[in-house]
């Protein structure tokens, strides 16, 4: 090889220190991780509001989880996104970062959002977070999303631990005030991801992952997502009458909802890739909608704490690590 063929092979790497942290924050995902956070928000509403400096530290340790997940994903997936045109600008595929620097930056993630989380919430915040982390990368990016079709539904529970992880730190335990909001965005996730898959078939079965439409077809995969949405749109009412939320998030969870489905429905009668694409973007502010929603009606009520004593987990966890 002579040495032209070797310089244009040669990774694109940024020269500055300012690059390469701008590089590795791009591989955290930011977006996503903005949406991850406000999704754990409402919790805190739940349990009375923390002190600022409290929920400023549970947020952190939750951000740092979420961030180690897509630094992860991002180093495992550096070659199967280099094949889709939305990931081939992202930094690995772009070789704009050194992949074994992506790598020890994922692992230094794990270990700070451990070490946060069991500090400011102890050892069940730590090891809810840490089983996150390591579900999205072993369990759904390397067995379930490159095997089966279904990768997003079981996946998706990687992706809807955030208010499990901000009241396991704030409480110590888990009840069902989380446990709601967890199966919110896990109902959310396959009709939100199914959408941008139609709307990207293509890539993704040059990437080789067997994404819905792919395996069953466009069709079937909108009727999929259509029953998800319908089963959402009832879960969603259900912290009223659980006493977890008032009537003003009612009328929203109502309203939006509605507005999804309805949104979802017309994808079924269109068979346009066009409009699952919209359906993509509704389902991203229809989920803002709805959070937004509960964190105004935690805001001007107190929290009726009804199920406050009903845990999900035993509270085994409570007063560890030891203060010394």
């Amino acid at each position: 090889m002579n040495p032209a063929e070797t310089a244009a092979q040669a990774p694109a790497l940024p020269q500055s220190v300012a690059a390469h942290l701008r590089m590795w924050w791009e591989m955290t995902r930011p977006r996503v991780l903005l949406l991850v956070l406000f999704t754990g928000l409402p919790v805190l509403g739940m349990h009375g509001w923390p002190s600022w400096s409290q929920a400023a530290a549970v947020l952190f340790g939750t951000a740092l989880a979420g961030a180690a997940s897509s630094t992860l994903n991002a180093y495992v997936e550096r070659d199967s996104d280099a094949h889709m045109a939305r990931t081939r600008s992202r930094p690995l595929p772009a070789a704009s970062v050194v992949p074994s620097h992506a790598l020890w930056l994922g692992v230094a993630l794990t270990i700070a959002s451990t070490v946060v989380l069991a500090i400011v919430g102890g050892a069940l915040a730590a090891v809810v977070g840490l089983a996150t982390i390591l579900f999205y990368v072993f369990v759904y990016t390397l067995w379930l999303k490159p095997r089966t079709p279904q990768n997003i539904v079981i996946g998706g529970a990687a992706g809807a631990t955030a208010p499990m992880i901000a009241e396991a730190a704030l409480t110590g335990h888990l009840t069902w005030a989380s446990g709601i909001l967890f199966l919110i965005v896990f109902l959310w996730t396959p009709p939100h991801f199914w959408a941008i898959a139609i709307f990207r078939k293509k890539e993704y079965e040059a990437a080789g992952f067997p994404m819905m439409p792919n395996v069953v077809g466009d069709h079937a995969t909108r009727r999929q997502s259509l029953a998800y949405t319908i089963v959402l749109w009832a879960v969603t009412l259900a912290p009223v009458p659980m006493g977890l939320l008032g009537p003003i998030y009612a009328v929203v969870a109502l309203a939006s909802g509605a507005w999804f489905l309805l949104a979802v429905a017309r994808s079924l009668t269109a068979n346009d890739p066009k409009v699952d694409y919209q359906v993509f973007k509704i389902s991203i502010a229809y989920l803002f909608l709805l959070f937004g929603a509960m964190l105004f009606d935690c805001a001007i009520r107190p929290f009726a704490g009804t199920l406050e004593g009903v845990p999900l987990l035993p509270s085994l966890w409570v007063g560890w690590p030891p203060v010394l």
